[in-house]
C-alpha cells in the first residue's frame, strides 16, 4: 500500500491507495507519457519530411475504427485534393473536416515540383484526433458534437470545404453541415463543396443539409486504404472534366458528373422497363 497526505485534512492523517488504484494511475500516466512520446515522433518526422520536401504519409497514423477512423486510398485523397486546389488562388481558404488524409495528399501536392510556381491557398484541417495537432497552426480541433465550438477567426473565412463526417447517422451530418456552413464566406458562398459519406445518407445529404449548394451525388467512387464494408458516395455542387492524358481508368481519367436528384428511382424504373 502507499500513502499519499491528505492536504485536506486539519491532522494531515495518511490515506492509502488501494492496489488497483494504484494500477490505475499507473496506466493513466504510462498512456500519457506514451502519448507525448508518439505525439513528439510525428511532429520531428512530419518538421523532417517537410525540410527534405519528402512526401507525407497516413502510415504514420494508425486509423482507430473505434473512432470511426477509415483512410482514403492514396489515389482517392489525391485525386479529391487536385479538385479542391484546381484553379486556386493565393487568396483562396480550403477547409479540410475530419478527412485528414485528403488534408495530408493537399500539403504533399503544394509541396511536389507541379506546383512549385502554382498558387499557394491557405490551408485548415478540423479534427477530432489531436495527433494531427503536428500540422501546428493549420490544425484546430474539432468534435461535431459541438459544431460551432472553433475559433471565430474561422466564420466565414473558406471558399472551398470537404467534409467526411465520422458517423452515419443524421445527427452527426447535420451537425457537420451546420459547421460548414458556419465557415463559408457569406458574401460569395461555396466555390466548392464536396461531402463524402455514405449512401444510405443521400437523400439527406442531397435533398435537405446541402440542397441550396446544388450539391449531387456524383459518378466517382472513393476508395478506402483497407477496404469499406459500407457503399460510399461522392458529393458536390461542381463538375470533374476528365484530365487529358490521365490514365482511362484512373480518377483522373474519368472525372465526375453530378447524378439527377432521385436517379436510382429513375435508373430502377428503366432497367424494369
Amino acid at each position: 500500500m502507499a500513502c499519499i497526505i491528505d492536504k485536506f485534512s486539519d491532522d494531515e492523517s495518511d490515506l492509502e491507495l488501494s492496489s488497483s488504484t494504484l494500477d490505475a494511475l499507473k496506466s493513466f500516466y504510462a498512456d500519457r507519457d506514451a502519448r507525448a512520446e508518439q505525439f513528439a515522433k510525428l511532429q520531428a518526422e512530419a518538421e523532417e519530411r517537410h525540410a527534405l520536401n519528402v512526401k507525407l504519409s497516413m502510415d504514420a497514423f494508425t486509423e482507430d475504427w473505434n473512432e470511426s477512423q477509415f483512410w482514403y486510398s492514396d489515389e482517392t485523397a489525391t485525386f479529391l485534393a487536385k479538385q479542391l486546389l484546381s484553379g486556386a488562388t493565393p487568396t483562396t481558404s480550403i477547409a479540410v473536416v475530419s478527412a485528414p488524409s485528403v488534408f495530408v495528399q493537399l500539403k504533399n501536392l503544394l509541396n511536389s515540383d507541379a506546383y512549385a510556381d502554382k498558387p499557394k491557398p491557405k490551408l485548415t484541417l478540423l479534427e477530432h484526433d489531436n495527433r494531427f495537432a503536428v500540422f501546428a497552426d493549420e490544425f484546430v480541433f474539432y468534435d461535431f458534437a459541438q459544431p460551432l465550438k472553433l475559433p471565430a477567426t474561422l466564420k466565414g473565412a473558406f471558399d472551398r470545404v470537404i467534409v467526411d463526417p465520422p458517423f452515419l447517422s443524421e445527427d452527426c451530418q447535420t451537425k457537420a453541415a451546420l459547421t460548414v456552413r458556419w465557415m463559408f464566406k457569406p458574401s460569395s458562398g461555396p466555390e466548392k463543396i464536396i461531402a463524402c459519406t455514405g449512401e444510405r445518407m443521400e437523400k439527406l445529404v442531397t435533398e435537405k443539409l446541402y440542397k441550396s449548394y446544388g450539391v449531387r451525388t456524383t459518378t466517382f467512387e472513393p476508395k478506402h486504404a483497407r477496404g469499406l464494408s459500407n457503399e460510399f458516395y461522392c458529393y458536390a455542387n461542381f463538375e470533374v472534366k476528365p484530365e487529358e492524358g490521365a490514365g482511362a481508368e484512373t480518377p483522373e481519367g474519368k472525372g465526375w458528373t453530378l447524378r439527377e436528384l432521385g436517379w436510382k428511382e429513375k435508373e430502377g424504373a428503366a432497367t424494369a422497363a
